[in-house]
């Protein structure tokens, strides 16, 4: 089984760019840039990565974007998780940045869009990895700044498919930026947020029907809901789930009780993806990997999963089937 995982045509459409910066290239950046980080090797900063909750993990996650400075810094950064992202037979990603992280430190919008840019259409050249961009407001800044981040958005529609919600969810909910997800509705974009990770399912039915997203991020408090879950499959949404991530943020305690078995049960449109790999200990194979053995997953739950996490892109639906039959040619 597990050389099907590594076999197997997928998609990763829950990935941080900036949780895929690795200690090793985090230091060889600040380097370059001069920039202090507050740990002094690479062994100091992966024990760093001992966390108990969110936002413990946020406080590293942001100290750590100082490094990033220069298009090159971006690029690089990008380039890097594609390489990985080719070695695992991820043949198509759906990449999160967030530009506040940056331009709250003075670096513009489009140095940071450029750099990332760049890797993608290299990436796509050398590698065959194709993907798509959305830009994620961070939600403890204001619905303001977040509006203002849109603009800039709108203006690199070209490049940007989408816009989504994440950092701390308790004590934000999503109505906060309500009129920023009517607008950017209204600009075309597709709407994702991260709802129901350490929030309520209360924050799921404002995802829903307040800020009416096209795709849920983590989701896993849903099931304490039963309603809600009927609601989910009823709308066919699907939902992105991270499970070492879940289980490095103590979001699920015991991976062998991860609920993704129970959401493909209950007939939810489930994927699996790494979320912020770097920080959490695995990237997308090492994450289809912990849930087969912890949950006893069966080939054809292995095959679903794959093929939802292309069903879930927002991909052209004839490129959707010619990988659904890649799928189903490899898996035999």
């Amino acid at each position: 089984m597990e050389e099907l995982i590594r076999k197997i045509p997928k998609a990763e459409l829950h990935i941080h760019i900036e949780g895929s910066f690795e200690p090793e290239l985090m230091f060889e950046i600040a380097k370059r840039n001069q920039v202090s980080i507050p740990y002094k090797s690479v062994d100091d900063l992966r024990k760093a990565y001992n966390f108990n909750n969110l936002q413990e993990f946020l406080d590293i996650y942001y100290a750590g974007a100082n490094a990033l400075q220069n298009e090159a810094d971006f690029y690089d950064l990008t380039y890097a998780y594609m390489l990985k992202a080719a070695e695992q037979n991820i043949l198509h990603t759906e990449i999160f940045f967030d530009p506040q992280t940056h331009t709250e430190r003075g670096i513009r919008f489009e140095t940071v869009l450029s750099g990332i840019c760049h890797a993608l259409e290299d990436s796509r050249k050398n590698l065959g990895v194709s993907s798509n961009l959305i830009v994620c407001i961070l939600r403890h800044l204001s619905a303001v700044s977040g509006m203002e981040t849109l603009e800039m958005a709108i203006r690199h529609k070209d490049k940007i498919i989408g816009i989504g919600l994440d950092s701390s969810e308790v004590g934000h909910p999503p109505v906060k930026f309500a009129e920023v997800y009517k607008r950017a509705k209204e600009e075309g974009f597709v709407l994702v947020a991260h709802a129901g990770e350490e929030g309520p399912p209360e924050f799921v039915w404002e995802a829903l029907n307040v800020l009416q997203i096209d795709r849920l991020d983590h989701g896993n408090r849903s099931l304490e809901d039963e309603s809600l879950v009927a609601e989910l499959v009823k709308r066919n949404i699907a939902l992105t789930v991270c499970p070492l991530s879940n289980y490095k943020l103590a979001v699920v305690k015991d991976l062998t009780k991860h609920p993704l078995k129970l959401m493909l049960d209950k007939g939810m449109f489930a994927t699996i993806n790494s979320d912020d790999p770097a920080y959490f200990g695995g990237y997308l194979n090492e994450n289809y990997q912990a849930m087969y053995r912890n949950l006893n997953l069966s080939k054809e739950e292995i095959i679903r999963l794959a093929k939802n996490s292309f069903l879930a892109s927002f991909l052209p639906e004839a490129k959707k089937q010619r990988y659904l039959n890649l799928i189903d040619e490899i898996a035999g």
